[in-house]
């Protein structure tokens, strides 16, 4: 994939292996978007992302099985959502612009949003108190070894099997489920027995009591989390739900795969970094660069920069982090970000991503271990359940062939 989110006529051309007057052709058909080029330039400019669309397009012409197997690893859409678009840098959930909702819209907002495609519904499928299962309180003093994600998971099959709605897949049915299992989970993060507040305020009152003024700011972080197209775990849930399981089962499901260390357990590599980074005594530009440095040399990334959805920059990161600069202009976790982020874009030309964003606000705040980790799961189960909806609604089973590549049984 063209790392530019931007071509000349000529790269355009080059990449779609036609003649330029064949790539107007494809502009005027509405097939690439351009725009206008920088002011000393009069020619416009080609966005890749329709151009690698288009060539996608085209492979798969020529070869379907290569073109399906390229699309399971970032490659061209696979399933129909209405629920989100990540197109030239920017990120929508159903049409709005998340950035925008992180300062204005609480989660609740969201999920109603996501899950039905109206705002003011989350207000009232999150206005039940729910209280955490007589089994789990019982449960729970056992289960002390567990970090809280893990701790999550465990309650979910109790919460579950007390819940017989939770069998009914019709989509307001489902948003009621979806409502109870985030409230449930917050409790469990909380340690309260039950919850019946805002989830940005739910946390605050935990993890800062004495300042009100961060629940806007955990909010913040859960709408920016709500939801990120097809990741691993939206995949994931979307197969579980195909198969008819519950609410409560797809959001197990989703949680085992964002733990992964490929995806939301990349927080831990994140943590390590800053862990590293508070080793060196200094703190100072040339400790910065030496650590950095040494991941290049073995030939390792640097945990929490760079995305391959986004190569101007991951927003959420961009957004999260100018809010809690604005909160906390003077904190040392804001410019020991500054410094990292400086220094790596100087060496490896790549802009932070929602993993450092998370990690720096949950050193900002003091949460407890794997703090960004639960942040990033409380958010994205809203998402996973706007998954579901949708794919209960389909009705139809994901069931990918595979093409098979070993041995084949000798011959008598």
């Amino acid at each position: 994939m063209h790392s530019q989110r931007t071509l000349s006529a000529k790269q355009a051309a080059q990449l779609l292996d036609v003649r330029v007057p064949t790539l107007y052709a494809y502009v005027s058909r509405g097939l690439i978007r351009s725009e206008a080029g920088s002011d000393d330039s009069r020619g416009r400019r080609y966005l890749t992302e329709d151009i690698e669309q288009l060539r996608a397009r085209k492979k798969a012409r020529h070869n379907p099985a290569q073109a399906v197997q390229e699309a399971l690893h970032w490659g061209a859409p696979v399933l129909d959502s209405k629920l989100t678009l990540i197109s030239n840098g920017r990120l929508l959930y159903r049409g709005h612009d998340a950035i925008v909702m992180a300062g204005r819209a609480s989660i609740e907002q969201v999920a109603g949003l996501l899950w039905l495609g109206d705002m003011a519904a989350g207000d009232e499928l999150f206005a039940e108190r729910v209280s955490l299962p007589s089994e789990w309180r019982r449960l729970s003093k056992s289960l002390a070894g567990l970090n809280v994600v893990q701790r999550m998971q465990a309650l979910l099959p109790i919460a579950g099997a007390a819940h017989a709605a939770a069998y009914d897949l019709r989509a307001e049915r489902v948003a009621q489920a979806g409502a109870r299992i985030a409230r449930l989970l917050v409790a469990v993060v909380t340690g309260r027995d039950s919850v019946n507040e805002p989830v940005g305020t739910a946390l605050q009152r935990a993890w800062m009591p004495a300042r009100p003024s961060v629940a806007a700011l955990l909010n913040a972080a859960l709408v920016l989390c709500a939801d990120h197209e097809l990741n691993v775990s939206a995949f994931t849930v979307r197969c579980v739900a195909s198969s008819g399981a519950t609410p409560y089962q797809v959001v197990i499901a989703g949680l085992a795969a964002l733990q992964g260390m490929r995806h939301g357990g990349n927080t831990e590599h994140v943590e390590s970094l800053w862990h590293a980074l508070d080793a060196r005594v200094a703190g100072s530009t040339r400790d910065i660069t030496t650590l950095l440095t040494g991941y290049l040399k073995r030939g390792e990334s640097i945990p929490g920069f760079g995305h391959v959805l986004y190569s101007q920059g991951d927003p959420r990161a961009a957004e999260l982090m100018r809010l809690a600069s604005a909160a906390f202009p003077r904190a040392l976790a804001i410019r020991q970000y500054n410094a990292l982020t400086r220094e790596a874009a100087r060496l490896i030309g790549q802009s932070p991503n929602i993993d450092l964003a998370l990690v720096t606000l949950a050193r900002l705040l003091d949460l407890p271990d794997g703090g960004a980790l639960t942040l990033f799961a409380l958010g994205r189960i809203i998402g996973w359940i706007g998954h579901a909806i949708e794919q209960y609604q389909s009705g139809q089973l994901i069931r990918p062939r595979a093409r098979y590549v070993g041995a084949l049984a000798a011959e008598d």
